[in-house]
């Protein structure tokens, strides 16, 4: 089972910056579509960004503009840089890997946290 790591998440004022690692635990990783989602309290975990193994993304319009999405094969590693920060974003946020047949990835998660 492919284990997935996130880290850089933190508290930051509105307008700031943060981006967040996930650093798989093999190199198949690279085969999947990976993606990180976001969970606010009371709320249901949501979609922010995709990216295939070929590079395509995909964005939930609430991000698009702000938020980049981008992948390294060669450290099976996926990042989330996002910017222009709101507190509407505050939630925690999941790595998240999808491969045809195979058993979804999740990360633990790491906590975003966007408040003046």
């Amino acid at each position: 089972q492919v284990q997935l790591v996130e880290s850089g998440g933190g508290s930051v004022q509105p307008g700031g910056s943060l981006r967040l690692t996930c650093v798989a635990s093999d190199s198949i990783f690279k085969v999947y579509i990976a993606g990180w989602y976001r969970q606010a309290p009371g709320k249901e975990r949501e979609l922010v960004a995709t990216i295939s193994s070929g590079g395509n993304r995909n964005y939930a319009d609430s991000v698009k503009g702000r938020f980049t999405i981008s992948r390294d094969h060669a450290k099976s590693a996926v990042y989330l840089q996002m910017n222009n920060l709101k507190p509407e974003d505050t939630a925690v946020y999941y790595c998240n890997g999808e491969r045809r047949s195979f058993q979804t990835l999740w990360g633990q998660g790491t906590q975003v946290t966007v408040s003046s």
